[in-house]
């Protein structure tokens, strides 16, 4: 499926924050107050069934508000729904993968090094 897919989700204030998979461009993203400007994860294929979470950044003017979080829930989803593996290059998502140590997440994150990223 080569068209990008939406994810609704609420923000804390209740309001529809739209995080949006573009599948094409190997990024997750959200749109911020009908501007140009976006937070984005972006992955990348390093195997026929393997993703690297690879980096998350939201504009200053937004951070703290959540949406790391939420664009990180929907790649971890993304990941169960199409049965990958994971290597977690991103900091945020390692993070977010300690915080909330979901088995279904867990069993698919894949280590590189023994230097890489540990739940613990």
């Amino acid at each position: 499926m080569a068209e990008p897919s939406s994810i609704p989700i609420q923000d804390e204030n209740n309001c529809p924050i739209k995080v949006v998979h573009d599948r094409k461009r190997r990024q997750f993203q959200v749109r911020l107050n009908d501007s140009h400007e976006r937070a984005v994860l972006l992955y990348e294929y390093v195997g026929k069934k393997t993703i690297d979470l690879q980096h998350t950044e939201v504009p200053d003017a937004y951070r703290g508000r959540g949406i790391a979080k939420l664009m990180a829930k929907a790649a971890l989803d993304f990941v169960v729904e199409e049965d990958l593996r994971a290597h977690l290059t991103c900091w945020y998502l390692q993070k977010y993968v300690k915080e909330n140590p979901l088995p279904h997440y867990v069993e698919r994150i894949q280590m590189r090094a023994p230097t890489d990223f540990h739940l613990r």
